[in-house]
């Protein structure tokens, strides 16, 4: 018996078309491994896509590639992720599921979690992930006496932090804790974290394989590269994927004026084989100047022949936000304030009591859109009564 698992593919999770096309790539490229290492059945904790309602031509490629595994008999359990989910409860692995490609193993009888049965005598079951830490009650109302006394190799997929093992970057994201896990289990294939571990647990492991392929700029820098594990009951092994490389390099422009961060990035960048790479930029630094005045236009030229650029600016600020008025008060207090400021520098000149327009002009701009009201609707009537205050007539 041998077996692979990874999780979180988040297939079209990227706006950009370029990282979009790496991430399906790494999709390909872990189906590829499975068939290589001439696995019983692969594991998919969760996920698979980045929205529950994902482009046909991803369901297309994706679909393409779990018939090859169906064809040369290797067989596919999955659960659920967060992201596989519409807001309406429905997911594509339904779908999936229908056309015979894929097991779902979060199945109930007589109100308990059951077992599916692999061909090999492996025994797989597992809760969903749900945004907000919703799928939590499952674990509460598991009845873990019956799956701890099944006799077997047993395994457990689940889509949900742990909280003894949460890394310090994901510990406001809610968790289960360890004791909620059902004991006596072979492998607990996990998802939903995107960091790699592995731990010693049960008969066998625990293990979160991370994002197939990174999901933000974070990650790109923290893990580039995820990745598929392979486990044969008693060797685990842990293979990267990786379509292209990725260099990710933090710059420091403190100091500098616009004019001398921009010489400065290019300048270090020069330094780095960036060819054919994705890179990541972090810039930092407080600069002398304003940061929209830094030539990320002449920045990303230099690096044309990277596969594709991302810069971040978090850490990036500028000496001359001190000068920013700051304004003190209630909500209401400084709308009030800020409307005052642009009639004046605008030279409103007002027939009525400024604060009593003003008040009326706040109350309006606050009205909430009526239930069941169409937007363009609750705008016409928005804009009708703000006229009626500048008494304008609307034609």
């Amino acid at each position: 018996m041998k077996f692979a698992h990874f999780s979180d593919c988040h297939i079209g999770g990227w706006k950009e078309d370029k990282l979009k096309e790496i991430n399906l790539a790494c999709f390909k490229q872990a189906i590829s491994k499975v068939i290589e290492k001439k696995v019983d059945f692969l594991l998919i904790a969760g996920d698979l896509f980045n929205t529950a309602l994902p482009q046909i031509d991803y369901i297309k490629e994706v679909t393409s590639e779990l018939k090859q595994l169906k064809d040369l008999g290797i067989r596919i359990y999955m659960i659920a992720g967060s992201h596989d989910y519409s807001p309406s409860g429905k997911t594509m692995l339904e779908v999936l599921e229908k056309a015979g490609l894929i097991v779902n193993v979060m199945k109930f009888e007589d109100g308990k979690l059951k077992f599916t049965h692999d061909e090999s005598g492996v025994k797989i079951t597992g809760i969903f992930g749900k945004k907000g830490g919703l799928e939590l009650s499952e674990y509460e109302r598991l009845d873990k006496e019956s799956l701890e006394k099944e006799e077997g190799f047993k395994i457990f997929m689940f889509h949900t932090a742990i909280n003894e093992f949460k890394p310090r970057e994901f510990e406001d994201i809610e968790g289960a804790d360890l004791a909620s896990l059902p004991n006596n289990f072979n492998y607990y294939a996990g998802g939903h974290i995107h960091y790699i571990f592995k731990k010693d647990f049960g008969k066998g492991f625990l293990t979160f394989p991370g994002a197939l392929f990174p999901n933000n700029f974070k990650e790109l820098e923290d893990y580039p590269y995820g990745g598929v594990y392979f486990y044969d009951g008693e060797n685990l092994e842990f293979e990267e994927i990786k379509v292209k490389e990725v260099l990710s390099k933090e710059i420091d422009v403190n100091n500098l004026t616009p004019e001398k961060a921009t010489q400065k990035i290019i300048e270090e960048m020069k330094k780095v084989d960036f060819k054919d790479k994705i890179v990541t930029i972090r810039i930092i630094g407080v600069i002398d100047g304003k940061t929209s005045e830094i030539k990320f236009k002449d920045i990303f030229e230099s690096l044309e022949d990277a596969y594709f650029v991302l810069k971040n600016t978090a850490r990036l600020s500028s000496k001359l936000v001190e000068n920013i008025d700051i304004k003190k008060g209630t909500v209401e207090e400084i709308e009030t304030q800020i409307l005052k400021e642009v009639i004046e520098d605008n030279k409103i000149m007002l027939e009525e009591n400024e604060e009593i327009f003003t008040k009326e002009l706040i109350r309006i701009l606050g009205i909430d859109k009526e239930d069941g009201e169409k937007v363009a609707d609750y705008d016409k009537r928005i804009l009708a009564d703000a006229l009626k205050v500048f008494k304008i007539e609307n034609k």
